[in-house]
């Protein structure tokens, strides 16, 4: 392999996120149980979710506007003010959350930057992921940043022209089949997918496959072991 750059996905590959969403999604049906059950609740939620995507886009204040707009639907808009600013409150909280590294992350980094230009390729809401990156602590590991709005190939076509690259010359790392991996894969980049423990229900894909630029690992530091 003749890779030049090294791109990670952020959240659920360098920092957990994802069981934040999934504990405030919990108080949210639990708030909503007089109306319907939690499960549907969390039915509801999620259709909500993948319907305003093409409005919103990824991240916490998406969440949150879904979180508003699934209320109002399921109550047939007979929830109150003040069940409504719980609901905003979870959205806060959900921004306040510390930022936890994966086990490894940093020495990791730290060991392929000496041999790779190393970048971050995440989607979702500039200001949220700026944040958490600022919180990481991560910043100084990468030769350059991406927030993108989606991550389908031509948005990877439009990073890998930026980077002045062949796609062949790019791996990608990080935990999203459909949105880490596949692109970049169809682009003739290769791929390694780092299961997390838990995966938004939008995210899923199927797994595994046989691909000769495809590697799947159970944790970060196995990554050393092909580069």
């Amino acid at each position: 392999m003749k890779i030049k750059i090294i791109a990670f996905d952020a959240d659920d590959t360098l920092w957990h996120n994802e069981h934040h969403f999934q504990e405030t999604e919990k108080k949210f049906c639990a708030l909503l149980e007089d109306f319907l059950p939690q499960h549907t609740v969390a039915r509801e939620l999620l259709q909500t979710e993948i319907k305003n995507i093409a409005l919103y886009g990824y991240g916490i204040k998406a969440f949150m506007l879904s979180m508003i707009e699934t209320a109002i639907r399921i109550t047939d808009q007979k929830i109150d003010a003040a069940s409504l600013e719980k609901i905003i409150q979870f959205g806060k909280e959900l921004l306040d959350q510390p930022v936890e590294l994966l086990e490894d992350v940093e020495h990791v980094l730290k060991t392929l930057k000496s041999q790779y230009r190393l970048v971050m390729a995440t989607k979702g809401d500039l200001l949220d992921q700026e944040r958490k990156l600022r919180k990481s602590g991560l910043a100084d590991y990468f030769h350059h940043i991406e927030i993108m709005s989606e991550k389908k190939e031509p948005d990877f076509e439009k990073l890998i022209r930026h980077l002045d690259i062949k796609p062949s010359e790019l791996m990608m790392i990080g935990n999203s089949i459909k949105s880490d991996i596949l692109p970049v894969l169809n682009l003739g980049g290769h791929g390694i997918h780092i299961p997390y423990h838990i995966t938004w229900a939008h995210e899923h894909a199927e797994t595994p496959f046989v691909h000769p630029h495809f590697r799947q690992v159970e944790r970060i530091s196995e990554v050393l072991a092909f580069l």
